[in-house]
């Protein structure tokens, strides 16, 4: 279930106000710093980057792919577990401007998570522990532990037990 905040705007629509929710500079500052951390090559200097200045929770050996593209206007709003894979090209959001009103919500990755190349991931959203997200999948509702979602909108393909099962079929016996 996506858990966001909704701010209703009266007159024009919201993108035309959007400073009047997120300072200029801060939009300015979170700009600059995502568009080095898409292109470096340098994981522990894209993790570095991400904490410090983007004030992202991010744990350790994750990994985001290059061109990764992360909220612009909230990113202290995205949490990542330790050892998770984000893909290269995938979105992550945390706010949504529509005609009448704006979306703010967090998102939060859970540990050994693997997305896939060109996701986008909505504001709201919890993706649980040990997670697959296809490749090109609309993450729009939480993903439970251990699942392997994928297409556009996002469906379960597999279940954490199917999936367990799974990966015994595919072992030899010993």
């Amino acid at each position: 279930m996506r858990r966001t905040t909704r701010y209703p705007v009266e007159g024009p629509n919201p993108l035309w106000q959007v400073y009047k929710t997120v300072p200029f500079w801060k939009v300015v500052k979170n700009f600059i710093i995502i568009q080095i951390a898409r292109y470096t090559p340098f994981l522990p200097l894209k993790n570095f980057l991400y904490r410090k200045f983007l004030k992202m929770k991010v744990g350790d050996n994750t990994s985001f792919a290059l061109m990764a593209m992360v909220d612009v206007f909230f990113p202290e709003k995205i949490t990542v577990g330790s050892n998770s894979v984000i893909g290269y090209n995938t979105t992550i959001l945390t706010h949504e401007y529509l005609i009448d009103e704006y979306r703010i919500g967090e998102v939060v990755i859970g540990n050994e998570v693997m997305i896939g190349a060109n996701t986008t991931i909505l504001p709201g959203v919890t993706i649980g522990d040990r997670a697959v997200v296809s490749a090109a999948t609309l993450v729009h509702q939480d993903v439970p532990p251990g699942a392997f979602v994928g297409g556009n909108p996002m469906r379960v393909i597999y279940t954490k037990e199917e999936m367990e099962e799974r990966k015994k079929m595919s072992r030899p016996d010993r």
